[in-house]
Order: structure tokens, then sequence, then C-alpha cells
């Protein structure tokens, strides 16, 4: 649980400082127009920040950190966010400053969404797992009931 606090917290300083830099440098170059500078503070907060909150929430109620697949979500995850949000900050810096960006940034960010869809598949996978671990047949309790001879007649 530990390392999803630690993300949460890294993802925070990091996504207010995004916005920070996205406020300064546009206003540095008197930049008035569109960038990818603008969306990476939403991302940061929301894909890091928030996304590890309701992660903590869930590994508190169905153990998620004690499996092997949460460490596959872990680091594919945080692996999709650093490329895509990268790609972002390369990007909009580019656009900025009014220079052309290369394709291959398009397509560094394709794979860090890729990387994303995959730890999201993982953590799904894996929520799935520990949801059944949790759920109990709709007949055990009806049966323990009728077999107690305490509530005997």
């Amino acid at each position: 649980m530990r390392k999803s606090y630690v993300a949460a917290h890294v993802y925070m300083i990091v996504g207010v400082v995004s916005g920070l830099y996205y406020r300064e440098f546009t206003k540095h170059h008197d930049y008035e127009g569109d960038t990818q500078l603008a969306l990476m503070h939403t991302h940061l907060l929301a894909l890091g920040m928030l996304g590890f909150l309701i992660i903590l929430g869930l590994d508190k109620a169905f153990d998620l950190s004690g499996s092997r697949l949460f460490t596959w979500f872990f680091w594919f995850y945080n692996a999709g966010i650093a490329v895509t949000v990268g790609m972002m900050f390369v990007h909009g810096t580019q656009q900025v400053l009014g220079k052309h960006t290369p394709t291959a940034v398009s397509l560094t960010a394709g794979l860090g969404h890729i990387l994303l869809t995959v730890g999201l598949i993982l953590l799904f996978v894996l929520l799935g797992n520990r949801l059944k671990d949790h759920e109990r047949p709709a007949a055990e309790p009806l049966l323990a009931a009728t077999n107690d001879p305490a509530r005997q007649d």
C-alpha cells in the first residue's frame, strides 16, 4: 500500500509543478495558443494522483499489493504515464517554441498509451480475481442457518 501512497504523492507534486511550468513557460514566450503542456497537469493529477489514491482504497479493501500481478500493473502503469506525459512535455514545449515535432514523438506517445492500457488490463484482472476471492455463494449463509442446531424449532 505504501507504494501507491508514494506514487500518488509524487504525481501530485509533479502535476502541480507541470501546471506551473505550463503557465510560466507560455507566459515567458508570450504564447496564447493551444499546447500539449496544458494537458500534462491534468493527466498527472487524474491518472497519477487520483488513480493511485483510488488504488490505495482498493488495495486496503482487497489486498491487491500482495500479488505479483500488482507489481506488473504498478510498473506498466507508471511507465505508461511517464512515457505519455514525457511526450506531452516534448511536444508542448516544441509547440510553444514554434518548432516542428518529429513523428517519433507521436509514435512514442502511442507506446505510452499502450503501456497504460496493459497496466489497466492487469489491474482489472487482479481486481476481478480478488473480488472472486471475497464473494460468498448466495446459498452458503442459508445452509448454515438451517443446519444450526441452536436455530431448530
